[in-house]
């Protein structure tokens, strides 16, 4: 009871406006009391009809009424503050804006304490006490506040829908099957429930069940992740311990090969200045010599000179000069064309090896696999920059753009001999390798240009159908001309329909054995997919069939 007390207190020294203790208060005509503020800014809305009310009792005034605070009442509310009384928030027990409020309240509503789908209505705690002490009341169906309750009522029929239309799918009252859903499947509203329900359950053991296998892959997944770092990071490091000796064998043959050409240098060196002083010590001799025939010639007795001219006359033994090699010489230029030979084929082999290892390296797929792009903006997330090489040209197609375009010509161009240059047909390979997942695009004028794809492989020498792209199963292709498309492999010929394009773009993925070719334009249409497992590197390849027609890799973006 005290502290139903303090509630009325609270109720009481409140302003109605803003809910809080009064500030400043002033009474008005009618007797009821505000925040002198708020009352003000209340009639100030109303200032237009000249008409003024109290927010409580609708009670109107004209004209406006004088405010005098309410020194009485102004103390109280600061005895009260003093007291440590406060006024109630209005969420402690009044229904706010987001609050459901008692149907039964009147005057400011408190907040719902529970909904009562049998009533239908929404109580307070005090309003809530007869479901809770009247038998009759007890056997309504009682859940937390609702502002939704209406919705079960039968728009029709005024009453609460406690049954279920199976036919339409609708919760209806008991009158409903009498005229609008006669002859319906109906029920109780408590027993589709149930059966509702027992499926709700079945759904969600499913979706627990989902779950759990969902974990467990998880699980297996963090499992392959860590699996694949371990094993990523031992072949890291084993791959670092193999080049670190490969580049310790490459340094330690170039300590080699620089120890033996400072030591031949310094034979040769000391050769060359052995005979050098020889040389040297002989011209000191020979001025000597010289510069003594030149005095012995001045002599005036005939008869000393004839007597001494023959031991004078007498010159010692020559160095051999005749080794000197005084025209240009190559000292250890051979040396440097052996290492640099060595150099090439290192590269080669590199090279070589090189492709293998991406390839091993790319087939490290983990479970998951990627889906095939869907558009241009996807598909370039896999483009990758093509170049033509040289040593595979024919030897009528020109290459420009950077060893990007290829053009048939009338006239041979000027290509050295090599093993892997097309003879008899006018083909041309990428330099590159292709592994993974790529994407590229070819861009073609003229009458008809072949698009491919083949292994390293496949034979160069002569115009048979085992050199010639789709002629073989080392190659794949797509044959495009002004109306038509075709693809070929191994000899088999295939019409493929789609819109024409001066634009082909081709998706490899590599590891799931799949090659698209698109017709690109606005818009990007599938003409052909091939799905097969590749079991080496394979190249870009084009082929041209008429003079004049150009294809060429274009520069993605």
């Amino acid at each position: 009871m005290e502290q139903k007390g303090v509630q009325l207190d609270r109720e009481t020294f409140s302003c109605s406006i803003c809910l809080d203790l009064l500030k400043d208060p002033v009474t008005i005509p009618c007797g009821h009391s505000y925040c002198m503020n708020c009352i003000k800014t209340h009639w100030e809305g109303e200032d237009q009809r000249k008409i003024y009310s109290c927010p409580q009792c609708r009670q109107t005034f004209t004209p406006r009424p004088v405010l005098v605070k309410n020194t009485m009442l102004a103390d109280l509310v600061e005895q009260l503050k003093k007291t440590g009384l406060q006024a109630a928030p209005a969420d402690h027990c009044y229904a706010g804006p987001e609050d459901v409020a008692c149907d039964v309240c009147t005057g400011r509503k408190r907040k719902a304490l529970k909904s009562c789908l049998t009533c239908p209505a929404s109580y307070c705690e005090n309003h809530l006490q007869p479901h809770y002490d009247a038998a009759p009341l007890k056997k309504h169906k009682l859940v937390d506040p609702s502002e939704k309750l209406q919705e079960n009522i039968c728009s029709r029929h005024d009453e609460v829908m406690k049954m279920f239309c199976r036919t339409d799918q609708q919760s209806i009252c008991y009158l409903c099957p009498v005229d609008e859903h006669k002859g319906h499947d109906t029920v109780s509203a408590a027993v589709e429930r149930t059966e509702r329900q027992r499926e709700l359950e079945v759904s969600r053991q499913n979706i627990q069940q989902r779950i759990q296998d969902r974990e467990k892959d998880v699980k297996l997944l963090q499992q392959e992740v860590e699996a694949v770092s371990r094993s990523a990071d031992k072949a890291v490091e084993d791959s670092e311990k193999i080049f670190t000796e490969l580049i310790r064998l490459i340094q330690k043959r170039s300590s080699d090969v620089k120890q033996q050409i400072r030591s031949q240098q310094k034979t040769e060196v000391s050769r060359v200045k052995e005979l050098q002083e020889k040389l040297e010590q002989e011209i000191t001799e020979l001025k000597r010599k010289d510069a003594e025939l030149k005095q012995f010639s001045h002599t005036e007795d005939h008869n000393q000179f004839l007597h001494n001219y023959p031991s004078l006359s007498q010159l010692s033994a020559s160095t051999n000069s005749s080794s000197i090699n005084i025209g240009p010489l190559r000292y250890f230029e051979d040396v440097t064309a052996a290492v640099s030979e060595l150099r090439d084929k290192l590269q080669d082999i590199l090279m070589e090896k090189w492709t293998n290892i991406s390839l091993t390296v790319t087939e490290m797929d983990v479970l998951l696999s990627q889906p095939e792009p869907k558009t241009r903006t996807e598909f370039l997330k896999y483009s990758c920059e093509i170049t033509l090489d040289p040593n595979t040209a024919n030897t009528l197609l020109l290459l420009s753009e950077g060893n990007r375009k290829a053009e048939l010509m009338r006239q041979l161009q000027s290509y050295s001999s090599h093993p892997d240059r097309f003879t008899g047909c006018y083909q041309v390979l990428s330099r590159e390798s292709l592994t993974g997942r790529c994407y590229w695009e070819v861009e073609w004028r003229g009458e008809g240009v072949e698009v491919a794809v083949t292994y390293k492989n496949i034979s160069r020498d002569g115009g048979s159908c085992e050199c010639g792209f789709g002629g073989n199963d080392k190659s794949w292709m797509l044959c495009c001309d002004t109306d038509s498309y075709e693809s070929w492999f191994n000899s088999i010929r295939t019409l493929v329909s789609g819109p024409g394009s001066s634009r082909i773009g081709v998706y490899l993925d590599h590891r799931a054995g799949i090659l698209s070719f698109y017709s690109v334009s606005e818009t990007m249409t599938l003409l052909h997919r091939v799905q097969t497992t590749f079991t080496q590197p394979l190249y870009a390849g084009l082929g041209l069939n008429f003079y004049r027609d150009t294809a060429e890799f274009c520069k993605l973006k």
